[in-house]
């Protein structure tokens, strides 16, 4: 049975039922309708293409890729694509995210609007680039002389 989510959402709180909870990015999408699993599908496979080493996972309820830390969570929501990779990967496109709704960690791209797909893309990529950098920098500062365990 397909619902769109923010519809659903405000029936299990008009209901008080129990919220549903998603354990794989594949259950996500399968509880969408046809256009928006079109779209969600096409945002994964952008999101792998640029970072196929990361795995996937559900993180605060959403549809997220980790490699060396959370990279990038994405949602569909009632009027939009929410796309969430940590602030520093927006202000790293500050300028190409400014026709878009967005804040210090998310964008919203609109779903009457074509979904930039090479921005995700880049966007992912700069993600990977900077958790590898980071956990390049954890591992060398736990192999300094005094930070062996005692």
């Amino acid at each position: 049975m397909f619902f769109h989510r923010g519809s659903l959402i405000f029936w299990l709180k008009r209901e008080k039922k129990m919220k549903v909870v998603f354990n794989t990015i594949d259950d996500y999408i399968l509880g969408f309708q046809g256009d928006i699993q079109l779209i969600l599908h096409r945002v994964r496979e952008t999101i792998r293409a640029a970072a196929p080493e990361a795995t996937e996972k559900i993180s605060y309820g959403m549809p997220t890729f980790y490699l060396e830390g959370n990279l990038v969570h994405f949602a569909a929501h009632t009027h939009h694509l929410g796309f969430y990779p940590a602030p520093s990967g927006l202000e790293a496109f500050r300028k190409e995210i400014s026709r878009y709704k967005n804040s210090k960690g998310a964008v919203q791209f609109p779903f009457d609007q074509p979904v930039p797909y090479e921005l995700i893309a880049e966007i992912v990529r700069f993600r990977v680039a900077e958790n590898l950098e980071l956990a390049a920098i954890r591992k060398q500062q736990r192999r300094r002389p005094g930070n062996e365990p005692t």
